[in-house]
């Protein structure tokens, strides 16, 4: 329980600091790389970039550029804690082969050495499964309810202990469907923006400029790019937790279901 609160505690903090910091180190790439004089002609970052200097071309794709920088660097971040959290939460080595060893034990109707088992894997599916078990022992010994309240009881605890471990292994992922969704939308909005700007400047120039022009778009385009690119890898990453997650569930639905059967079986043969 305090292990949860715990967890709980830091992806709540994890949130609150880590999205103004990515965003402050969007802004200092932003100045300090792509804003770097050495990518311009003249060695001035208000002019043109250099043929073929793409970061200079990054720089001039306008105010939102570091703001996609961040939300890029926010999708890898999130992926690396949670790949960190899921990693803890499996515990340790297989958890198929752990929810083998319990079924295996609990076949043989031996309880402590499943609880055993249980303090070895560590992780959220242990858990929950030790809680399991350890409601399993404890309405053993209760002479004042029947069967059926039993067995209620065991699958409430389950329940209720998933009910804890599983919002840890959820929390910010939100985000990266957050980012999914408006990544490519701010793209495009930087590119709204870079194209108004390269037309007005062409506008002003009274002549047509072809080369101004075209340097204009790549430059409004670099926003789409960051902005497609940020949500692909939020979209690949989300579905990648989300099905690690429902692999857990599934893992502890299945020890959770062993558990009662057992439970059910064993106290129909006694009559109890």
């Amino acid at each position: 329980m305090a292990n949860a609160k715990s967890s709980s505690k830091f992806s709540s903090m994890f949130a609150l600091i880590v999205i103004p910091l990515v965003l402050i180190v969007g802004y200092l790439v932003f100045k300090l790389i792509l804003g770097n004089p050495v990518n311009f002609e003249g060695k001035n970052p208000d002019g043109h970039p250099l043929q073929g200097n793409y970061l200079g071309m990054m720089y001039k794709g306008g105010v939102l550029v570091p703001i996609l920088i961040g939300a890029f660097l926010l999708t890898w971040t999130v992926f690396f804690e949670r790949i960190f959290t899921l990693f803890a939460a499996r515990g340790k080595g297989s958890t198929q082969n752990f929810i083998r060893r319990i079924q295996h034990f609990l076949s043989s109707g031996d309880v402590k050495s499943a609880i055993s088992e249980c303090d070895k894997q560590q992780g959220s599916v242990a858990n929950v499964i030790r809680a399991g078990l350890e409601k399993y022992s404890e309405v053993e010994k209760e002479p004042h309810m029947d069967r059926d309240q039993k067995i209620l009881s065991i699958q409430k605890e389950i329940e209720e202990t998933t009910s804890l471990e599983l919002p840890m292994l959820e929390r910010n992922l939100v985000i990266l469907a957050t980012l999914s969704a408006i990544a490519t939308l701010m793209g495009l909005l930087g590119t709204v923006f870079g194209m108004i700007k390269a037309f007005a400047a062409l506008a002003n120039s009274g002549a047509p400029d072809a080369v101004a022009l075209s340097t204009g778009i790549s430059e409004a385009l670099i926003n789409t790019a960051l902005g497609i690119m940020t949500s692909a890898w939020s979209i690949i990453f989300y579905n990648f937790f989300t099905t690690r997650i429902d692999s857990m569930t599934y893992a502890i639905d299945e020890a959770g279901n062993s558990i009662t059967q057992t439970f059910a079986a064993k106290h129909k043969l006694v009559g109890a």
